[in-house]
């Protein structure tokens, strides 16, 4: 595996087709991450990966919703992952870390000492040494709780992306730098240790989805009591379709170029198969 002077992984080894077990071929069961053994990932490899192949695999990330079933990413991705020689990771992000019954931890990428942002990247470095990849960017997508994750690990690393697709979250983080994390950005440095950069996000390719339907707010409409409520968290709208137009213009007015999609006649509902449609058009390009 090659790395650059920041840290970013390039391109894994070129090792040989015996060094592949039969279960780290095509759809992988879930592999505990070396760095956290509370945390795991799945994997899908595509049917025309061979080691010794000169072209280094693409990078798909695909993150779960609050039901947590990284599996159905594996699947509803495999076709995507074996035209476009594209590695897909699914990672799962369990309930119940660090608190007892705890859901949504992830979401926010940071809670309590756990940085599940860098705990994707620590997973995305070790599939880097088994696996020839080009991993220095790629494409990430998340519904529901994963699109609270997808839009926050854009904010936090956006040098590390070529594209993000943004399904249906319930509760986002405007680009506001008048307000403090989560509602806004305006004390992101404190938090992440370094600044938001404006320009990384401009280079990347984003899109938000959400059905025209999903209007239900049995489930966002948060209140005070709520681990990550603060004052002004539901100011960017009721439903899900209300803020993910919000999140849209804030990017915007940041010189953001966003592909909203506002599917017809479906409610809260995976809308992958949109995003991948995305994701084949920004892998074209490159």
């Amino acid at each position: 595996m090659s790395q650059s002077a920041n840290g970013e992984i390039a391109v894994g080894p070129n090792g040989n087709a015996s060094d592949l077990g039969f279960y780290e071929k095509g759809a992988t069961p879930l592999f505990a991450c070396q760095a956290d053994q509370r945390f795991s990932y799945c994997l899908y490899v595509p049917k025309s990966y061979q080691p010794s192949d000169p072209q280094p695999l693409k990078l798909a990330v695909f993150v779960h919703g609050t039901g947590r079933n990284p599996f159905a990413y594996q699947e509803r991705a495999a076709g995507f992952a074996d035209e476009h020689h594209c590695l897909v990771l699914c990672p799962l992000f369990p309930c119940g870390i660090p608190d007892a019954r705890g859901t949504e931890n992830y979401k926010f990428v940071s809670f309590k000492g756990i940085r599940f942002d860098l705990l994707l990247l620590s997973m995305i470095s070790e599939v880097a040494e088994i696996y020839r990849l080009d991993a220095a960017r790629f494409c990430l997508f998340g519904f529901s709780g994963g699109a609270h994750f997808a839009h926050r690990f854009l904010y936090v690393h956006p040098e590390r992306l070529s594209a993000v697709a943004i399904d249906a979250p319930g509760v986002v983080t405007l680009l506001d730098f008048e307000r403090d994390w989560w509602c806004g950005v305006r004390n992101f440095s404190s938090i992440f240790g370094k600044e938001l950069n404006l320009d990384a996000l401009r280079k990347v390719a984003v899109q938000t989805l959400v059905g025209s339907d999903d209007t239900a707010t049995w489930e966002i409409a948060v209140q005070p009591g709520w681990p990550f409520w603060m004052e002004g968290i539901t100011a960017s709208g009721k439903t899900r379709v209300e803020r993910l137009a919000s999140l849209g213009e804030s990017l915007r007015k940041h010189g953001i170029d966003v592909d909203h999609c506002v599917v017809p006649g479906v409610s809260h509902e995976l809308l992958l198969e949109p995003a991948l449609d995305f994701f084949t058009k920004v892998l074209r390009r490159q």
